[in-house]
């Protein structure tokens, strides 16, 4: 079975942010996968242990991203392939998309897992742009995952429900929290991920100008959240205190 994952690099979740210049600045930040994605690695982890076949992490960035595709050959991945976006001046959900859908359209897969949402951009767009883009079906927020005899039964969170559906494959699937429990890179595992193939392509590689993966979206301002103000401590007896909330809801929160 040919396992594919893509992948995103992000910010540690942990990672207090600063604005610099109408940009996030990224000096001395600590980057790690995004936290859905080793969901989905360690679901692709366990078929392969299951049924056989290669599991490969693909992801769409810098260089710098080597570093934590070598932690997805570490946590127990066969190879990984880094798509090389120095060429590329923006990147938005439609762009890593149809850079992802040039290589895969020329691999053979039997799966290919992703996060259901990235954490930094929360978009949750590349893994069902990136399926429409291949022409196969897709399956978002999977909290179970079973494959026979060519199919794959899946269960997804619904809402605070569950929906079970069958699908054929191929299938791109996006993991939600609950799928499993990722496993974390072991000794012996960092040391294997040495030795482990880790590919670089660029556009030329793939055959892709730059217009044609062009940024669809544009970032107007890059803003932190109002720093959270002190709270209030309401006195009196019951019904001062609820005559009190209901005035500050109307007068200050406005929203009754």
């Amino acid at each position: 079975m040919n396992i594919f994952v893509i992948m995103k690099r992000t910010f540690d979740t942990e990672e207090k942010i600063t604005i610099s210049n109408g940009r996030i600045d990224e000096g001395g930040a600590e980057f790690i996968i995004n936290p859905y994605d080793e969901y989905a690695i360690e679901e692709a982890i366990v078929l392969r242990d299951q049924h056989g076949g290669e599991v490969t992490v693909v992801t769409v960035g810098k260089e710098e991203a080597e570093k934590e595709l070598r932690t997805a050959l570490a946590m127990g991945a066969d190879q990984a392939v880094l798509i090389n976006s120095e060429d590329v001046e923006e990147l938005d959900p439609f762009t890593t998309a149809a850079l992802l859908a040039a290589y895969l359209k020329k691999q053979d897969y039997d799966i290919i897992l992703g996060g259901n949402v990235a954490v930094d951009g929360g978009s949750g767009q590349v893994g069902p742009r990136l399926a429409e883009s291949l022409g196969i079906p897709q399956i978002t927020t999977i909290t179970n995952l079973e494959v026979a005899d060519g199919k794959a039964t899946i269960v997804r969170d619904v809402e605070g429900d569950e929906e079970t559906i069958e699908v054929s494959l191929p299938v791109l699937v996006t993991a939600q929290q609950g799928l499993n429990e990722p496993r974390y890179p072991s000794l012996p595992g960092i040391m294997k991920a040495k030795k482990k193939p880790l590919e670089t392509v660029d556009l030329d590689d793939l055959g892709v100008d730059e217009d044609d993966v062009e940024a669809k979206t544009t970032t107007v301002q890059v803003f932190l959240p109002p720093a959270k103000q002190a709270g209030k401590v309401l006195e009196g007896d019951v019904s001062g205190q609820v005559k009190e909330l209901v005035s500050l809801l109307i007068s200050e929160a406005k929203v009754i």
